[in-house]
């Protein structure tokens, strides 16, 4: 054999090795974030300001990103029905697409953009200072003291913003239904409230948010707290947090989706 294929196969296992170390790093810092969530409760404040970080400032793009994707539901889904004369029944389309659907997902990728980012530079940033470097000479935990309340804050934060994309995709489907083409507005409430079932459609959008919330504040702290101490090695990490965030939000959307139909 070659010394040219040896070399190559020994390439192959050493980033074969590499990259399952890397899972099996991040599977454990995961399950250490998981049990320090409890814990996390205990100092309130500090999971407080973390809800309000992530939340409160995402809120404006959440809210104008569900308006004009309601405006855009209501106008394709009143030109869809209306061929099989079922306009009346837009409600009961634009509910079920935002809270099944386009609700927790589209907010998961635009936490990503806005909140995920955030965290992975400011994670980054401490860590380039050397400030978790200095919270351990001081006997402090930094993933207790500065990553679990910012993991519980973003899966807190997570389903309140899909909840507030899906109910002002709602208004913004109304605004061009009733209020722009003139649908029956009892026909578009009274076919929301018939059609919509609160555990099975409203319930599966609910346990979505938060798995795609423990997913986006996952990555995004990690890639933090991995990233090279560098202004370089930061921007790349921001950089893979939207990414791999993204990624992991849309292939998890089917095989949740799978699993729920299947139930």
């Amino acid at each position: 054999m070659s010394s040219a294929v040896v070399g190559w196969i020994a390439d192959i296992g050493f980033a074969t090795r590499s990259k399952l170390a890397e899972i099996g790093h991040g599977a454990r810092m995961l399950l250490r974030l998981l049990a320090l969530s409890g814990p996390a409760l205990g100092r309130f404040g500090l999971v407080r300001d973390q809800i309000f970080f992530l939340g409160n400032h995402s809120l404006a793009i959440i809210a104008v990103s569900g308006l004009f994707v309601g405006f855009v539901l209501g106008l394709q889904g009143y030109y869809t029905l209306q061929r099989y004369g079922s306009a009346e029944a837009l409600g009961l389309l634009v509910a079920l697409s935002l809270v099944r659907e386009l609700g927790p997902v589209v907010t998961a990728l635009l936490f990503a953009g806005r909140a995920g980012t955030a965290l992975t530079a400011e994670i980054g940033l401490m860590k380039a200072g050397e400030q978790l470097s200095a919270m351990e000479m001081m006997a402090v935990d930094p993933m207790r003291r500065v990553l679990a309340p910012r993991f519980l804050g973003g899966i807190i934060a997570m389903p309140l913003l899909a909840a507030v994309f899906s109910a002002v995709g709602i208004v913004g489907g109304y605004l061009v239904g009733v209020v722009m083409i003139g649908i029956d507005a009892g026909a578009f409430w009274s076919q929301m409230q018939g059609g919509v079932d609160v555990w099975r459609d409203v319930g599966n959008g609910i346990v979505k948010s938060l798995v795609f919330g423990v997913t986006v504040t996952f990555v995004a702290l990690y890639q933090g707290f991995e990233a090279q101490p560098t202004p370089e090695g930061v921007s790349r990490a921001t950089t893979r947090t939207v990414v791999l965030g993204s990624l992991a939000v849309l292939g998890l959307d089917f095989l949740l989706t799978a699993w729920m139909f299947s139930l």
